[in-house]
């Protein structure tokens, strides 16, 4: 998971109606009065193979983290979804093919693997030709019906990055100039622990920052995470701004805030520990705490009762 800093950014209070969206500054969150119904963004012209899905993981959670998205969200969204780890797994193969990606990156916790597995996801990316980057964290659930709806209000051209900070103020980091000199910068940045989406169209402005070995030597100069250099790339070089949402959740907040009413309007949720406590959506599900810890199962089957494995007939 990306190493994460600090609480979230909290929503602003005041906003204006602009068709669908709500904005808020530079926050958006989705007008469900008036949403469209169509889970592949009809009338857009966007679907859901516009969107290459990165899931970030490593080879120690394939099985106690990566099957359980592989029996949720991910089998709703196999086509678009590709999985970032560092060593090989047969069975993990079997299961997605080629979207198993051996990144051959370091299995440490570093910034420097975090970056590694990124540039990887951003190359992968580039060659694929779709419309959006999205890039989540292997203990993300992620409601592809929403991310379509979120995304195809945004012409893929546009400069778009959309997530949600994990602090109440831009980082602050030191930009390293050469010749010993360095100079303070500092930027939003969208946490990767809840997810963010980029346009095609900024990625590819990217490009001098990010393709091939550039993304490493990017971070190195600013000396902070991957989703860090995201955010100082778009920011800080390219001078666009993070557009927040509430809409994606990391375990960097608490969980227990989301309404279980509002669940299925959520594009990402998460779990973990927060305040030393179990973090986690608080529902009743189709499964128990013990039975489903995470909670993902039960938000699945919310979302997709038709599930063969989800009991008939739960209260939710």
């Amino acid at each position: 998971m990306t190493a994460g800093l600090g609480l979230r950014l909290l929503a602003g209070s005041l906003g204006i109606l602009v068709g669908k969206w709500v904005v808020l500054g530079s926050e958006i969150s989705f007008n469900w009065n008036s949403a469209v119904t169509s889970s592949d963004g009809e009338g857009s012209g966007m679907c859901a193979d516009d969107i290459f899905i990165a899931v970030k993981t490593t080879k120690k959670f394939h099985r106690s983290r990566l099957d359980l998205l592989l029996d949720t969200w991910i089998s709703r969204n196999m086509k678009q979804t590709y999985i970032f780890t560092d060593g090989e797994d047969e069975e993990l193969k079997k299961k997605i093919g080629s979207h198993a990606i051996n990144t051959n990156c370091s299995a440490a916790h570093s910034r420097q693997a975090l970056s590694c597995k990124m540039a990887v996801e951003y190359d992968k990316f580039i060659e694929s030709g779709k419309k959006w980057f999205c890039h989540v964290d292997d203990d993300n659930y992620v409601n592809g019906k929403t991310l379509v709806k979120l995304l195809s209000n945004y012409p893929h051209i546009q400069d778009m990055y959309i997530g949600k900070p994990s602090l109440d103020r831009p980082i602050e980091a030191t930009e390293r100039l050469g010749d010993n000199k360095m100079s303070p910068v500092n930027f939003w940045f969208a946490t990767g622990g809840a997810g963010f989406c980029i346009s095609r169209g900024l990625a590819l402005k990217m490009s001098p920052w990010a393709s091939g070995g550039h993304f490493m030597n990017t971070a190195e100069k600013i000396r902070l995470p991957d989703d860090c250099t995201i955010g100082y790339i778009i920011e800080s070089v390219l001078g666009v701004p993070l557009t927040r949402s509430s809409l994606f959740h990391s375990h960097l907040e608490n969980l227990q805030q989301v309404s279980k009413s509002e669940v299925h309007k959520q594009i990402t949720l998460s779990y973990g520990m927060f305040e030393n406590k179990r973090n986690i959506i608080n529902m009743k599900g189709a499964f128990s705490v013990e039975e489903d810890p995470s909670r993902f199962k039960s938000v699945h089957c919310l979302l997709y009762p038709d599930t063969p494995w989800c009991p008939p007939q739960v209260a939710y």
